[in-house]
């Protein structure tokens, strides 16, 4: 296997200083449909060659669809820095639901696509039955580890408790109420980085700063239902939440919306959500999954990383964070939150990512 270290301590970092060249408002500029249940979009006449090869890579989206104003929609727009930037002929294919999966996964590969791209946790099963029957075909999976011992998978995950429980110290040291809120998508492994990050957070506020925040979580089951992430969000307003961190793709845009009819704070995750509900969004948990997937990609079909490792990205790698904005929350809280995360850098604070090192945390403080 190859050596994780080399990746990302150079490669990511080396990509991250060009990562936003596609801001996130125009990331879907272009893009087109069709009326079946998946839709897929490539657009290569704006291509700006630099590299001298043209590549193929194709991304299939989650059910949340690539116009979630969260994942899928960063994971696209890496993607369309590789068409802009290389000349790679790029595209999608958006599941409507799981069962889209496998079929998606299939359609790419007769696409022709030398790269696909899996965007979420869901799809490691399809993910891996693909890979098994097109050996030739490179494939990568976000969220996820290789769900295989195939050398055709590259698995790329985050440590997102790091930047949740960034976010969840912000939103105790803010909170008036003394009760913040937490909305999760489908529960799994993934996710309760994000909830158990978020509640540490929080828990070491209230040591550091002698506070008594209380934090509520629940998942909504679901990555696309803005309703329901407003009905869950109106219900944590009516409990005294007074800042609810969404981290729940296509439902989490019903909770910001919910946060800003209520006047409190909502905090955004995976990009920077703030254009969203200005003066709403307090901060956003960020995951680059767009940097990861421009380097991951130029390295495998370079021939620089083999297909078969698993890579994790975190803090000391410049893949997860906040945004620099600090208007809602003020310098002081701002800059006691880059103590935090220096913490973490260092190793000093291990954020937890399940339930029991959650409560060993706790112990701990």
């Amino acid at each position: 296997m190859p050596d994780q270290s080399s990746f990302t301590r150079r490669g990511f970092l080396k990509g991250l200083a060009g990562a936003c060249a596609l801001g996130a408002t125009g990331a879907l500029v272009g893009c087109g449909g069709s009326s079946s249940d998946s839709s897929s979009s490539s657009d290569t006449s704006s291509s700006t060659a630099t590299s001298g090869t043209t590549h193929k890579v194709e991304m299939v989206t989650d059910t949340g669809g690539v116009n979630d104003q969260s994942f899928n929609q960063i994971s696209w727009s890496g993607l369309q820095r590789l068409q802009q930037e290389e000349g790679w002929d790029v595209s999608y294919l958006e599941s409507k639901q799981e069962s889209d999966y496998a079929t998606n996964l299939d359609k790419a590969v007769d696409d022709d696509a030398e790269l696909i791209w899996a965007i979420g946790f869901a799809m490691a099963d399809a993910v891996g039955n693909a890979a098994k029957a097109n050996p030739n075909v490179q494939f990568g999976i976000i969220d996820n580890a290789n769900p295989t011992d195939a050398s055709n998978i590259t698995g790329v995950q985050f440590r997102a408790q790091e930047s949740s429980f960034i976010v969840g110290y912000i939103a105790a040291c803010v909170s008036k109420t003394g009760m913040v809120g937490n909305v999760l998508g489908v529960e799994s492994d993934v996710l309760r980085q994000f909830e158990f990050g978020y509640k540490a957070g929080v828990a070491y506020a209230n040591k550091e700063k002698g506070l008594n925040v209380q934090c509520e979580s629940q998942y909504a089951e679901s990555f696309g239902d803005a309703a329901k992430g407003s009905s869950i969000t109106q219900r944590m307003v009516s409990d005294g939440c007074d800042v609810v961190f969404q981290a729940a793709g296509g439902t989490g845009v019903g909770v910001i919306n919910a946060c800003k009819d209520a006047g409190i704070y909502a905090i955004g995750a995976d990009m920077d959500q703030s254009y969203l509900a200005e003066g709403t969004v307090l901060t956003s948990a960020l995951k680059e999954v767009d940097v990861a997937i421009v380097d991951v990609s130029k390295r495998l079909l370079s021939g620089d990383l083999k297909g078969g490792s698993n890579i994790t990205l975190g803090l000391s790698d410049g893949a997860v964070g906040i945004p620099e904005d600090y208007s809602l929350m003020g310098e002081d809280v701002y800059n006691d939150a880059l103590a935090v995360e220096e913490l973490i850098k260092s190793g000093d604070i291990v954020p937890p990512a399940t339930s029991d090192d959650y409560d060993k945390f706790v112990a701990s403080l």
